[in-house]
């Protein structure tokens, strides 16, 4: 489907249904989060440490809930960048090649956006970044919901096997947040293989995917479960240092309750469009294609999740 080219402002690119599928196959955490409007750069959403009922007797006063409150904050970062194309090239079928471009915008930007939500392991002051990561959070402690640093953390393996990937889910089961219905697992597709050969007691393998039967292989949603739970595999689930479409640090796996996967919806993958007759093209006859999105990200309780790395 070609992108509504008109050759002024930012087009949303998310609106090609090309761009959305090929950015949902990419990116576990805009697939699987929980997405949240935002009109500012920054949002506070509220959280909770959890409510406590007890047994209310007749005629007395409701038994009071200790339990602290506060909010998490949204921040919203900017995501982009810019392709040159020669003005030969695009003369032919400017449609196509937008469009071309457009797809692979969005399996990058959806490799990079699942990096620095989930796998980077420095602070944000570090970073660069305007939001800390998954893996970053896990290092630290939070009051408010009692989690403890690197609680939910395993480092150190040099392999997955069926026991460390058990233990790791078990960190998050027994924990306040879990949910079943809600339980999601993103993985790095270096864990396909040690999946594939573990087994159960009854010797039947424990990962089991298959295709809903859409033609070009199963192009929408799959039937991808691990322990009976939903898992998509991402190229970024890497840990990196600063953030990467192309993280080369060691794979992760990561369980846990979706809705506290937060994501902030401030603009979405955009084009521009400068053509070689005006501005910096008319010098070297080329057009250039930019990319942007303006996404937050937040943790909404460390102790939602838990995060196996191997290596």
């Amino acid at each position: 489907m070609a992108v509504a080219f008109t050759g002024a402002g930012w087009i949303p690119i998310e609106t090609n249904p090309d761009v959305i599928q090929k950015v949902q196959q990419t990116s576990a955490v805009e697939r699987f989060g929980n997405h949240v409007p935002m009109g500012s750069n920054t949002l506070y959403t509220p959280r909770s440490g959890g409510v406590v009922l007890g047994r209310w007797a007749k005629s007395t006063s409701a038994p009071a809930d200790s339990s602290p409150n506060d909010s998490v904050l949204l921040a919203s970062d900017k995501i982009g960048g810019k392709v040159t194309v020669a003005e030969e090239d695009m003369s032919d079928s400017l449609a196509s090649i937008v469009d071309t471009k457009s797809v692979d915008a969005g399996s990058s930007y959806g490799k990079l956006f699942d990096n620095v939500t989930l796998g980077i392991t420095a602070s944000k002051a570090t970073s660069g970044w305007l939001f800390d990561s998954l893996y970053y959070v896990l290092t630290q402690s939070d009051t408010v919901t009692g989690y403890t640093a690197n609680a939910n953390l395993t480092t150190g393996a040099t392999a997955a096997t069926y026991d460390n990937l058990s233990a790791a889910l078990g960190l998050y089961e027994v924990g306040d947040f879990f949910d079943e219905a809600e339980t999601v697992v993103i993985a790095h597709p270096s864990f396909k293989q040690v999946l594939r050969g573990i087994k159960n007691a009854n010797g039947d393998p424990i990962f089991q995917e298959s295709s809903n039967g859409t033609a070009g292989g199963g192009q929408a949603a799959t039937a991808r479960t691990l322990f009976g739970y939903d898992l998509q595999f991402s190229m970024g689930a890497k840990t990196s240092a600063a953030g990467s479409a192309n993280p080369t640090g060691k794979p992760f796996i990561v369980f846990g309750n979706r809705q506290y996967l937060q994501v902030g919806d401030r603009n979405p993958l955009a084009l521009n469009f400068q053509d070689s007759q005006t501005g910096i093209g008319v010098d070297t006859d080329e057009n250039v294609l930019y990319f942007r999105a303006r996404k937050g990200f937040a943790v909404g309780a460390p102790g939602a999740f838990s995060m196996l790395v191997i290596g």
